[in-house]
């Protein structure tokens, strides 16, 4: 099984991603996540571009990796001087790592036009700082910038520049599709040529800008390229780069490579939800193997079907890369999808019971006045329970009064909620502020039940949207609201459908809270 280098740049090129800014714990708590996974190569950052990145470096040391390698990143020598003169040379060295990622550059376009010099001089600070680095006991990946444009634009310079890597002694050659407007038959045309040219180890790192940064960073895989970059959720500049968490599992479960340890191939989803909370982004739902919708299904035949025999409509089991299967339940759900999701919370619940058809009509009923329970499997999970006989409510409103103060001029909270409570005998009664009226009411509503049940500390509410359900009654429609909700170990979606969107957003945030508890065990 051939072996195929996987370099992760998600600290240093998903970092010129809009909105992705990570503070040093960040960056130390992602290093480890990563290394945990047996990635080869982590690239953290450039030294010299700002204090935390080179006190990152210092803290580095502090962390036990395995086998991992962290690679410290920076530009080839500025024009003119020599190497050891070069101060981003000089915090490469002073990084400490074993290997160095350098970018040069490869098209003769950026070359006259952005470094403005001559293209001589280019490829002499090529080799001299790989040769820089290579003296003082360092391994090279040398990134060649826009190659691919600049094989197609001058052929002869752009192979100059990585043969001049390649003889001053760089490790890997890893080919740049910077600018993301390659296709997979370029790529894998160019590389194939390439990999036969040079004897070094051949490496690709592709940019999304037309939609084909995983099937290029592929394509270059099956053309001979043993070194593989990207960014683990595929954010970064511009559209972003090759999704490392598709490409594993692409590699490695359908091509049969060798990327990371067997055993570990199934914390992919884990690792994309940690580094996705820590950045304060949401995975698409879309996202191959990891995102949430990759095993959801919701045609009745399709859910007939995944019962019977799941490959019937997956091409991988959801477990082997740590995600789990969502079976969505609407009116388009079959009995079978039903009785299968309530026998969960009632074994002696079948395909053909009673409960199964009351349920479904029920269902039917709901979703056609607005509930969308395909979206909301924890307030569905409720709503069973109920129709069961086996809800016990956590709690119970005696009233909650909203307070708001417009206009909110200069006013970081401009809402509060007084909240009311019961819970058996005892009735707690409590006030918050918030950034609007919902915010106000979920901090009031925690502070009421956390008294309870502490559990509720750990709850977060990440997403919340609101839908009209009916345009053409303008602001006298019904509004659905679903709130997502996490804690330490899962996520979860609940419901709420009213005219009133206060109203509405109490259902699912009462809906939130009751899960956590159900799921906890601890009602």
């Amino acid at each position: 099984m051939k072996h195929i280098e996987i370099l992760d740049t998600t600290l240093r090129d998903g970092a010129q991603g809009e909105g992705i800014s990570f503070s040093l714990e960040d960056k130390l708590n992602i290093t480890q996540k990563l290394a945990k996974l047996g990635l080869d190569f982590i690239e953290a950052g450039n030294p010299a571009s700002n204090p935390k990145d080179m006190e990152f470096f210092q803290r580095l040391r502090e962390l036990e990796l395995g086998k991992t390698e962290v690679v410290a990143f920076g530009a080839t020598r500025r024009k003119l001087i020599r190497a050891e003169e070069d101060e981003n040379c000089r915090s490469l060295l002073a990084a400490g790592t074993r290997w160095i990622s350098v970018f040069g550059k490869s098209w003769d376009l950026h070359v006259r036009d952005v470094l403005r010099t001559t293209l001589e001089e280019n490829l002499e600070m090529i080799r001299d700082t790989v040769a820089f680095f290579r003296e003082n006991g360092r391994q090279v990946i040398f990134d060649a910038e826009h190659f691919f444009d600049g094989w197609k634009q001058n052929r002869d310079y752009a192979l100059a520049a990585v043969k001049a890597a390649a003889e001053a002694g760089a490790a890997r050659i890893c080919l740049c599709d910077t600018n993301g407007a390659s296709f997979p038959d370029e790529i894998a045309a160019i590389v194939g040529e390439v990999t036969k040219i040079l004897s070094v180890p051949v490496g690709i790192h592709t940019h999304n800008d037309v939609g084909c940064a995983v099937a290029n960073a592929m394509a270059a895989v099956e053309a001979g390229a043993s070194h593989v970059q990207g960014t683990y959720l595929g954010f970064g500049e511009r559209c972003g780069n090759a999704c490392l968490a598709t490409l594993i599992a692409n590699l490695q479960a359908k091509r049969g490579y060798d990327c990371i340890p067997a055993d570990r191939l199934c914390r992919l989803t884990k690792t994309a939800r940690y580094i996705a909370e820590v950045t304060n982004l949401l995975i698409p739902a879309n996202t191959p193997y990891v995102g949430r919708s990759a095993f959801a299904h919701k045609g009745g035949m399709h859910v007939d079907g995944i019962y019977k025999n799941s490959f019937s409509f997956e091409h991988i089991s959801p477990e082997a890369v740590g995600n789990t299967r969502h079976v969505l339940l609407s009116e388009f759900a079959g009995r079978t999808a039903i009785a299968n999701r309530v026998a969960e919370l009632d074994a002696s619940v079948t395909r053909d019971s009673q409960v199964t058809e009351e349920l479904i009509e029920k269902l039917k009923l709901l979703e056609y006045e607005g509930y969308a329970f395909e979206s909301a499997g924890a307030s569905f999970e409720i709503f069973a329970l109920k129709h069961l006989g086996r809800y016990t409510p956590a709690f119970s409103l005696e009233y909650f009064k909203i307070i708001s103060e417009e206009p909110a001029v200069n006013v970081a909270r401009s809402c509060c909620a007084i909240i009311k409570v019961r819970v058996g005998d005892t009735v707690e009664m409590t006030s918050a502020e918030g950034e609007g009226p919902v915010h106000a009411m979920d901090v009031a509503m925690r502070k009421a039940l956390e008294v309870f049940y502490p559990a509720l500390s750990e709850v977060r509410l990440i997403d919340y949207k609101v839908r009209v359900m009916e345009s053409r009654r303008a602001t006298a429609a019904k509004v659905r609201v679903l709130i997502e909700s996490r804690d330490a170990g899962s996520v979860w979606t609940t419901v709420g459908l009213s005219a009133d969107i206060i109203d509405a957003s109490w259902q699912a945030l009462r809906d939130s809270m009751e899960y956590k508890l159900i799921k906890d065990g601890i009602i």
